[in-house]
C-alpha cells in the first residue's frame, strides 16, 4: 500500500511530517489505509486559511450554502453503503450500523442545508421614539472541530454542517485513530464545490494539532466531542486564550435505564441490549447502569442473559454479526480493566467478559453483564465505554429514580413501564439532557437538539435549529430615524 490520504489545508490536499497507519479492529493484518499527520506549523496554515476565507464565505447568499451543502448530502446518501463498509473496516460498528451512521450524515447535511434558508432575525419596537431595532445572527469566525473516534462521520457532520450553513469558515481536526471517514468526507464537501480554505483537515496527534487550535488566537470557537478530563482541559484554553473563545463540550455519560415492574419484559430487555451493548458499547448514550425494581428483576436478568447468548460477536463486517469488536488494544484493556474492578468490588458477572478468538486476529470481547451492583461501585459511577452492563436492583419508582439521579453526568435516560403516570414523571424529573420511555437511551434524531446536564455536556446544544445558538453570535442594531 502506497498511496498516503493527506491533509486538505488551503484548498490543497498536502503531505504530513508523518504517517498513521489505520488499522481494522476486526483484523489487525488488514491496514484500511495510510493518513498523513499534520504539524503545529501546517495546523497554523489551515488556521491563516480559514480566517482569509471568512470574509467572503460569510457573506454567501443561503442559496449558494444551501447548494454545496445538499450536494454533500446527496452524494453521501447514494455511496451511503460504501461510507458505511470503511466506517466498520476502520471503527469496529457492524455494517448494519456502518450504513446507517453514513446515512445519519448524509441526513444532517440536508437539515443544515435547508438551515442555511431559515436563518431569520427580529425587528423589535424599542422603548423610544424614532428608533427601530433589528436583532440578527452572524457568523462566529473560525470554528476549530475536534471529533472523536467512536461515530467517526456522524459527529464530524453534525459539527461541520452548521458551522457551514451558517457562515464559518472551518479547522477540522479528526480522531487520530479512524481518519478514514473524516478524509472521505472533507473529500465529498471539497467536490460539492466548498471554496479554498473554507473546510481544512489537519490530522493527526491532540498534542500537535489539538493544542495549536485551543491556543491560536485567530479561531473563534471550539467545537469539542471527548473525554471529561480532556474536555476540562479544552474548556480552561479556550477561556485563557486571548481573545476568549466559545466552546462546545459534548464529554460522555453513565446513563440509567430504568425498568419497573410493570414494564413489558421483552420491550425492556431490547432497549437494555441495544442500548447497553450495541455498537460494542462505545456510545456516550450508552445505558450502561439498569436499574431494575424487585418485582421484575429476576426475570429480567434471566431475560437478558439468554438475550445476550443469543448475540454474535465477530467480524464488522461479516453477515450476522450483532457486536464487533472494540476499538483497539487501548480500550480493550479498559474494558478488562473495568471486569476485573466489578469482580473485585463484590459484584457478580452474571455473563460474559471473556475474551473471544475469531478467524482474524481482532479486539473481541465477549458482552458482559454484572449483577449485585451498588450504585456506589466504579462500574457503576465510571464511563467504561464498553459492552459492560450493571444491574442495580431497587425496591421502587422512587428509589429508582433517585439512583437514576444519583451520577455525576446526565446526558441521556430511559424508563421502561406501561404506567403514564411514572412515564410522565420520570420525563419531569430526570437529571438528564434527553429522556427516553419504552426505547433505549442510545439513539436520536438529527433535527433536535442533542446535549445533556452535569458532566456530560458544557455550552450550547449540538443539532437541530439549537446549533445556532453555538455557531452564530447575536447582534443587536439601533437606528435613529429623526
Amino acid at each position: 500500500m502506497t498511496e498516503i490520504f493527506k491533509n486538505y489545508i488551503a484548498g490543497q490536499w498536502v503531505e504530513g511530517t508523518s504517517v498513521n497507519e489505520n488499522v481494522n479492529p476486526s483484523d489487525t493484518k488488514d491496514i484500511v489505509g495510510r493518513y498523513a499527520r499534520a504539524s503545529k506549523a501546517q495546523a497554523e496554515e489551515a488556521i491563516a486559511a480559514a480566517k482569509a476565507a471568512f470574509p467572503a464565505w460569510s457573506r454567501t447568499t443561503p442559496q449558494e450554502r444551501y447548494e454545496i451543502l445538499k450536494k454533500a448530502s446527496d452524494e453521501i446518501l447514494a455511496r451511503k453503503d460504501e461510507l458505511g463498509r470503511l466506517l466498520a473496516r476502520e471503527e469496529g460498528k457492524t455494517l448494519a450500523e456502518g450504513v446507517g451512521e453514513a446515512m445519519r450524515a448524509g441526513q444532517v447535511f440536508a437539515f443544515f442545508a435547508g438551515e442555511c434558508l431559515r436563518l431569520n432575525g427580529e425587528v423589535v419596537n424599542s422603548i423610544r421614539p424614532g428608533v427601530g431595532i433589528e436583532v440578527t445572527r452572524e457568523a462566529v469566525g473560525v470554528v476549530g472541530i475536534i471529533t472523536p473516534w467512536n461515530f467517526p462521520i456522524a459527529i464530524p457532520a453534525w459539527k461541520i454542517a452548521p458551522a457551514l450553513a451558517y457562515g464559518n469558515t472551518v479547522v477540522f481536526k479528526s480522531a487520530d485513530l479512524v481518519p478514514g471517514c473524516a478524509w472521505a468526507l472533507v473529500d465529498v464537501l471539497v467536490r460539492a464545490g466548498l471554496p479554498a480554505g473554507v473546510l481544512n483537515l489537519v490530522m493527526g496527534r491532540g498534542a500537535d494539532v489539538g493544542q495549536t487550535m485551543l491556543e491560536h488566537k485567530d479561531i473563534s470557537a471550539i467545537s469539542f466531542t471527548g473525554s471529561v478530563p480532556t474536555g476540562r482541559k479544552v474548556a480552561a484554553a479556550c477561556v485563557a486564550s486571548t481573545p476568549m473563545k466559545k466552546v462546545q463540550l459534548e464529554l460522555g455519560g453513565k446513563n440509567p435505564l430504568v425498568v419497573l415492574d410493570d414494564a413489558d419484559l421483552k420491550t425492556a430487555v431490547e432497549c437494555a441490549v441495544n442500548g447497553a451493548f450495541f455498537s460494542t458499547g462505545q456510545r456516550c448514550t450508552a445505558s450502561s447502569r439498569l436499574i431494575v425494581t424487585a418485582g421484575i428483576h429476576d426475570a429480567f436478568v434471566a431475560a437478558m442473559t439468554e438475550r445476550l447468548k443469543g448475540l454474535t460477536v465477530d467480524d464488522a463486517l461479516k453477515a450476522g454479526t450483532h457486536i464487533g469488536p472494540v476499538v483497539d488494544q487501548g480500550q480493550l484493556d479498559t474494558d478488562l480493566k473495568y471486569i476485573a474492578i466489578g469482580k473485585d468490588e463484590g459484584a457478580t458477572l452474571a455473563w460474559g467478559g471473556e475474551l473471544l478468538n475469531r478467524e482474524t486476529p481482532g479486539f473481541y470481547l465477549q458482552p458482559a453483564l454484572f449483577t449485585g451492583v451498588t450504585n456506589s461501585m466504579r462500574i457503576a459511577r465510571e464511563e467504561i465505554f464498553g459492552p459492560v452492563g450493571t444491574v442495580i436492583k431497587v425496591k421502587d419508582y422512587d428509589e429508582a429514580l433517585a439512583v437514576a439521579n444519583d451520577t455525576d453526568f446526565g446526558l441521556s435516560s430511559g424508563i421502561c413501564t406501561t404506567s403514564l403516570k411514572y412515564a410522565t414523571h420520570f420525563k419531569r424529573n430526570s437529571e438528564a439532557g434527553m429522556a427516553m420511555v419504552n426505547l433505549p437511551t442510545a439513539g436520536v434524531d438529527y433535527h433536535v437538539p442533542f446535549g445533556g446536564r452535569k458532566g456530560s455536556s458544557y455550552g450550547p446544544r449540538e443539532q437541530g435549529a439549537y446549533a445556532r445558538e453555538f455557531y452564530t453570535v447575536v447582534k443587536t442594531a439601533y437606528t435613529f430615524a429623526g
